[in-house]
């Protein structure tokens, strides 16, 4: 029995789908534990694209359980949207599995999160308005409405209407709009969580007892750890826990987890807003957008783009315990003469190495930079680690250094074929 944790290290987008996918194979379960259906990833197999956004990115393997935690947040029409593609794609969702401790995002809080974005004005946080951080507000407000309250008709009903109530006071008196209508809501809702209900079981219980029973078990998170609500760059983050969060959000112990696996870009990515100390704002960020195609997987917003950073790489490593490194996107920066890592932050005269809790510090921060040569080789079909151009592997080798874990995997091109392995995570 082995149990795996992907994690992304920066801003999201790191190609996390893709080395879930990559990983399931030696899994008999693939387990979501956070997020909502904001977190698109993009999965390529066979030439064929696969876009999924609250799915775990095991489900395209039919012999595999694909599990939807308690941490997550859920749309429901999303969801049943989701699985109509997937089946049009000729996908098998049979063995998709939600739990029925996972939270309902419903309209209103969808509702609720562009009128609060909107009420920001300049100090807007960037959400996607999918309703996620609404969500999980009630979550901790003792007032959301889980699964196993959308399955019973009575009990739907009443947390419902109150709940309700009490987001039309605020659509009225405080934010001058439309109340929202409780049959619009509840005929839609149980209709859709009638159609999901034998897939709804207690997630937390399945999973530890196949654990137990010497089952590999593999674990993926949404965004990444620099927009985790705890650890990222509050209050530009997202609402849930990306780094560590598998164990509340899956209900599995921590000492039942083997590895954690960092997956990171060659170079850093950040949608929305907030600090990010080595964003290009010239040719060479325009030139690795367009390479990396650097558009939300769900909202198609341009993504800013920057160098890769050690500082926010040694924090993500250290807050989620990253034991291996998935390097993902390496042929982007091919036909670059330079490549720069940063190494460190200069703030007041002085060289930092730890991330800064305050906003006002990073927004003082001049990045530190190494300068390595590049590449102009064509490296998107190489299989092996030593066939990579030595300009490639200096990179790599300073990066692997500077963090003290180990690569897993190195990809260059999106494809699951184009993953080099490294060394095996399950054993």
């Amino acid at each position: 029995m082995t149990t795996v944790v992907v994690v992304g290290t920066q801003w999201g987008d790191e190609g996390k789908g893709k080395i879930t996918d990559y990983l399931s194979e030696d899994a008999k379960i693939i387990a979501r534990y956070q997020g909502g259906d904001n977190a698109g990833h993009t999965l390529k197999m066979n030439d064929k694209v696969y876009k999924l956004r609250s799915v775990p990115s095991g489900i395209l393997y039919s012999d595999k359980v694909s599990l939807i935690g308690n941490g997550v947040v859920l749309n429901l029409e999303s969801l049943s949207e989701e699985l109509k593609r997937l089946h049009e794609q000729g996908v098998d969702t049979s063995n998709l599995k939600i739990s029925n401790r996972a939270h309902i995002i419903l309209p209103y809080h969808i509702k609720l999160d562009k009128l609060q974005e909107e009420s920001r004005g300049d100090s807007k946080v960037g959400t996607t308005n999918r309703g996620i951080g609404p969500a999980y507000m009630d979550k901790a407000a003792r007032i959301g409405i889980r699964m196993i309250d959308i399955l019973d008709k009575e009990t739907f009903a009443e947390v419902l209407k109150d709940n309700l109530d009490q987001k039309n006071e605020l659509f009225t008196k405080l934010y001058n709009s439309d109340p929202m209508e409780f049959d619009d809501i509840f005929e839609n809702y149980y209709q859709i969580g009638q159609e999901l209900k034998d897939r709804v079981i207690d997630t937390s219980a399945f999973l530890n007892k196949e654990i137990n029973n010497g089952e590999n078990v593999l674990f993926e998170g949404a965004q990444g750890v620099m927009l985790d609500i705890d650890h990222g760059t509050y209050p530009y983050v997202t609402s849930s826990n990306p780094a560590g969060g598998v164990s509340t959000g899956a209900g599995v112990g921590g000492p039942m987890i083997d590895r954690v696996v960092g997956v990171v870009k060659a170079y850093s990515s950040r949608v929305g807003e907030g600090p990010f100390p080595t964003q290009l704002d010239d040719e060479i960020g325009d030139f690795i957008r367009e390479r990396g195609h650097e558009y939300g997987t769900v909202t198609k917003r341009p993504r800013r783009v920057g160098w890769i950073d050690t500082v926010v790489l040694k924090h993500a490593c250290n807050v989620s315990g990253v034991t291996h490194l998935a390097l993902n996107v390496l042929d982007v920066l091919t036909g670059l003469e330079e490549i720069k890592v940063c190494t460190g932050y200069e703030l007041n005269g002085k060289v930092i190495t730890e991330y800064p809790a305050s906003l006002k510090e990073l927004s003082n921060c001049k990045p530190v930079y190494k300068t390595f040569a590049g590449w102009d080789q064509d490296i998107t079909s190489i299989k092996s680690l030593e066939d990579l151009p030595h300009e490639a592997l200096e990179y790599l080798d300073f990066l692997k250094n500077q963090l003290g874990v180990s690569y897993s995997t190195v990809s260059v091109g999106p494809d699951r074929s184009q993953t080099i392995p490294v060394s095996d995570v399950w054993k």
